[in-house]
């Protein structure tokens, strides 16, 4: 288990890839990210990093966290978070952690807080129908309708649905892909949407739910000051990491398409033939049920012999 990293939400963009299909992603800077502590079994009890990221007026920081930011030697920091991580995943104070430490291909978990909407009714909050908009419900289409009972129980339950503060919640966003890194610029590329507003601190961390990536980095992506970043090395701006494209499956051949077409033409036809054939035994059967009733008819009306004939003779 290795340390995740303190990203700040720029915004959102697209990359393409070669073919011309384009990803819509979500920008994250690590921006002046840190080792500002770290947490040892013998001493602590348990073993964990603590990153720091910004930048923090000094004046703006408590006494006890200006001295501990003194005691590492960084320069105080806007946001803190520690990570649980294993005893040969434990980092060096001071230590500056680089985009690479996440690779193009690899998922991860983001966390963060959600938008706040404010006070929020109960059809926007709760996605609720709202009431009728006819006769007899007066001005409140919008209402979220009865909240309780009668006298028994005679209060409202608890975890009711109704209107109330919307968004601001911390929320985790799981198994989402990293297309692409820049560790020139400190950012990460992640395909789709993140928790939280631009501008916004959120944590980034290996998937939980999945083994960890094979070419990540471990312990982890330490910026190196006897070796600069390569800025020829980095991708070319605009496009999907390769690590991170899928193939979509290929499309049918005029042969394969020809054949689908033949045995459809071919099952339909048959269809048709049967359809006929059960129509045409249907007429049939119908015929002679008609028949048969006719014949019945006839036999009921045919006229009885004439008694006036047996006496002449």
């Amino acid at each position: 288990m290795r340390t995740g990293v303190i990203a700040k939400k720029v915004g959102m963009t697209r990359l393409f890839q070669a073919d011309g299909r384009h990803v819509p992603v979500t920008v994250l800077q690590l921006e002046e990210l840190q080792v500002v502590g770290r947490r040892e079994m013998d001493r602590d009890g348990y073993t964990a990093v603590q990153l720091g990221a910004g930048k923090a007026k000094a004046k703006n920081v408590a006494k006890p966290q200006r001295a501990a930011f003194g005691k590492a030697e960084v320069e105080p920091k806007a946001k803190v978070v520690e990570f649980r991580v294993a005893e040969d995943a434990l980092l060096d104070v001071g230590a500056r952690i680089s985009a690479e430490h996440f690779v193009a291909g690899q998922l991860v978990d983001v966390a963060g807080v959600t938008q706040g909407k404010g006070f929020a009714g109960a059809m926007k909050r709760w996605n609720f129908g709202g009431l009728r908009a006819t006769h007899g419900v007066s001005v409140s289409h919008r209402s979220h309708g009865s909240t309780g009972n009668r006298q028994d129980p005679g209060r409202v339950f608890k975890n009711k649905k109704m209107a109330g503060h919307m968004g601001a919640r911390n929320r985790t966003q799981q198994n989402l892909e990293i297309v692409r890194t820049d560790p020139v610029r400190g950012l990460l590329f992640v395909k789709g949407s993140v928790p939280g507003h631009k501008g916004g601190w959120l944590t980034v961390s290996d998937a939980i739910k999945l083994p960890r990536h094979d070419t990540a980095p471990y312990p982890a992506g330490i910026v190196s000051k006897d070796k600069p970043v390569d800025e020829t090395e980095a991708p070319v701006a605009g496009l999907v990491d390769e690590a991170a494209v899928h193939e979509i499956p290929a499309l049918p051949g005029d042969d394969e398409v020809a054949a689908i077409a033949a045995e459809q033409e071919a099952g339909a036809a048959a269809d048709a033939a049967a359809a006929d054939a059960a129509e045409a035994e249907a007429a049939d059967a119908a015929q002679a049920a008609q028949n048969k009733k006719a014949g019945a008819a006839e036999d009921s009306i045919k006229p009885a012999p004439d008694a006036d004939e047996g006496k002449e003779g």
